[in-house]
């Protein structure tokens, strides 16, 4: 009887001893060495041009030979010489071109009103509020929030949509 209350007592100390409050010792612990310094290459400088820019406006020229959407012949020609294309080949992660930016693009097939789901990341202009997306023939459709289409696109190459925003901006999707 005796051994099982010593055994008891045994494992109630060993027990409580986990318990207890362990202290380091900052001289045997010490923080790792600060980090030095990297050289920086120096600083260049030089005059900005002229506000007008070359052509005497506040804004850059429009960029040629892109579609357009205020151009019908280029439209009709794009649509004209387009590839197939399915929704599911256009799931995932895109690099967008516009008007000489880039940026994210990510499609789903999660439903949203009549299109998809889709988002962008890093644009500007229309694109920063698209949503949602749809495949109507051989056009790829870019949607806003409300419905509104802010770009079309046509499939030229096998991994390659070029097309407009609703404003006229050159637009592409590459992967």
């Amino acid at each position: 009887m005796q051994f099982k209350y010593a055994v008891t007592a045994a494992a109630i100390g060993l027990s409580l001893a986990g318990c207890q409050r362990t202290a380091y010792n900052n001289d045997t612990y010490s923080s790792p060495a600060p980090l030095q310094a990297q050289p920086v290459n120096p600083v260049q400088s030089s005059q900005l041009p002229p506000a007008g820019g070359a052509n005497g406006s506040q804004f850059p020229a429009a960029p040629t030979g892109a579609p357009n959407a205020g151009n019908p012949q280029q439209q009709q020609a794009m649509a004209a010489s387009a590839m197939d294309v399915t929704k599911e080949s256009m799931v995932g992660s895109w690099k967008v071109s516009n008007g000489g930016s880039s940026c994210d693009m990510f499609l789903t097939l999660t439903n949203l009103g009549s299109g998809s789901r889709g988002g962008t990341r890093g644009c500007s202009g229309e694109l920063t509020s698209m949503g949602s997306w749809e495949v109507s023939g051989k056009q790829v459709l870019l949607k806003n929030r409300d419905g509104s289409t802010v770009g079309t696109l046509y499939k030229t190459a096998d991994s390659r949509f070029d097309g407009s925003t609703a404003s006229g901006q050159p637009l592409s999707l590459s992967r």
